[in-house]
């Protein structure tokens, strides 16, 4: 009996320690400002709509949830350059900065694909002020 009030005991402590339980609510995470976008901007919405917002969101805003707004400060190019975004949906990345698990590989996109899709993020980040 007292092996089992230490295990229950163990498991209390255990369990404390452990960050609340979330669940997914979906909702947008980011206020983003809709641009007039260029031609080559509006193709990358096309695939990132096709490709990325199924976890980023509409917009780019991200899903409580599910996965971070992409137009946001973290993302900025000073600190996540083009090239981040290429080697993260090229190879997945490990979760840094956000609570959401790790990003696993986006199958079935090119590098091109990839730099249009960043020129239709980075608008959006300028747009919203992300620069």
């Amino acid at each position: 009996m007292t092996g089992i009030i230490l295990l229950v005991g163990a498991f209390l402590i255990y369990r404390s320690f452990q960050p609340p339980e979330r669940h997914a609510s979906g909702a947008a995470m980011a206020n983003v400002v809709i641009p007039q976008l260029s031609a080559q901007a509006q193709e990358g919405e096309t695939l990132f709509n096709r490709s990325c917002a199924s976890c980023h969101g509409k917009n780019a805003a991200g899903q409580d949830g599910i996965a971070p707004p992409l137009v946001h400060k973290i993302y900025e190019p000073g600190h996540h350059g083009d090239v981040s975004f290429l080697l993260a949906a090229k190879n997945g990345v490990r979760a840094h900065h956000w609570q959401f698990g790790d990003m696993p590989a986006v199958d079935e996109i090119t590098d091109l694909e990839l730099d249009t899709i960043i020129v239709y993020v980075r608008e959006r980040q300028r747009a919203t002020g992300i620069n």
